[in-house]
């Protein structure tokens, strides 16, 4: 056994490690790893995480039934980093295609239904879990692949996709900036139509980080095929006497986000904070077809239809403004 007494850390005026105490038993994989390889990323038993190209390799050890609960927990922490991709390692996973375990191991393919634009894959040398895997209706949207080489191979063959980023403080000023910045990205994206909606969502997303969370915010826009995902992350837990946002987000005072989101949720960081992000319909402007000088009337495009974060109700709005 490994035991860790009393370690203290400094960087600066800010403390790092406090008093730790860490045991680590025989058999037990413990991880200190970041988005870049080093440094703390997550720790979890049976679990450890490293870089390879900016996908996020999360290894596990041990039977798939007693890994499974905890592999779900390292690849949320790993999407909140926002990387290239994230790949599931079960090269050291023994057990078999448990029902239970890959109903959980499946589970994972939620985040890729949600936003399609960031891939998972799971590489596993068990034939048996990688058919059940394929044929689970949220496996169905992993990458399955037999080795670690072919599975981060087949994450970076996917589509990069634009992301712009921007650092806020956690100011009264920070939702107007959001807007401003996303209103820049979509016109140069030739997004126009979605600024009004995405506007609305971002000053919600990040006025509920400041008020709640009071550190810097991490912004990020992204696109794909027609969605845009608005993400805000946090650098640690709720103010003092605050109550932390989770999944319901109806209930936290964010009813703009869950009108105007096809779908919307949270992520868990290693910090103790949160990434909220949300998915748009947002489909790209055509070049107009009109000819200078002709009297011919362009066809008019109908608003884009907007479902709430259960997709269970259609909310039209009015798309004519784009300010």
């Amino acid at each position: 056994m490994i035991v860790v007494k009393h370690p203290t850390k400094t960087f600066g005026k800010k403390t790092g490690i406090d008093d730790m105490r860490l045991s680590v038993n025989p058999g037990v994989v413990a991880g200190f790893l970041g988005s870049n390889g080093v440094g703390r990323s997550n720790i979890r038993e049976g679990t450890r995480t490293r870089a390879i190209r900016n996908v996020m390799v999360v290894e596990a050890v041990g039977r798939l039934s007693d890994v499974a609960e905890d592999l779900d927990q390292a690849i949320q922490m790993a999407l909140a980093d926002g990387p290239r991709g994230v790949v599931c390692d079960l090269s050291n996973v023994h057990g078999g295609p448990d029902p239970v375990a890959v109903e959980a191991l499946a589970m994972a393919g939620r985040h890729v239904r949600d936003w399609p634009g960031l891939p998972i894959a799971v590489s596993c040398s068990d034939p048996g879990v990688r058919e059940a895997l394929r044929a689970h209706p949220l496996g169905g949207h992993l990458i399955v692949s037999p080795s670690l080489f072919s599975a981060v191979s087949d994450v970076l063959a996917t589509p990069a996709l634009p992301v712009e980023r921007l650092r806020l403080a956690a100011h009264p000023t920070a939702p107007r900036a959001s807007r401003d910045f996303v209103t820049r990205t979509l016109l140069g994206w030739r997004l126009g139509r979605a600024i009004p909606f995405a506007s609305l969502v971002v000053s919600e997303l990040v006025s509920s980080s400041a008020i709640n969370a009071g550190t810097n915010i991490d912004l990020s826009v992204s696109w794909n095929l027609g969605a845009l995902r608005l993400a805000v992350r946090d650098h640690g837990p709720a103010l003092v006497g605050q109550p932390r946002s989770v999944l319901d987000l109806r209930s936290t005072g964010l009813p703009v986000v869950a009108g105007l989101s096809r779908t919307f949720g949270f992520l868990p960081t290693a910090d103790s904070g949160q990434v909220v992000w949300a998915v748009l319909d947002a489909p790209r402007s055509r070049p107009s077809s009109s000819r200078i000088g002709s009297t011919r009337v362009a066809a008019t495009q109908e608003p884009p239809a907007f479902t709430d974060g259960r997709g269970s109700t259609e909310l039209p709005f009015c798309a004519g403004s784009t300010r």
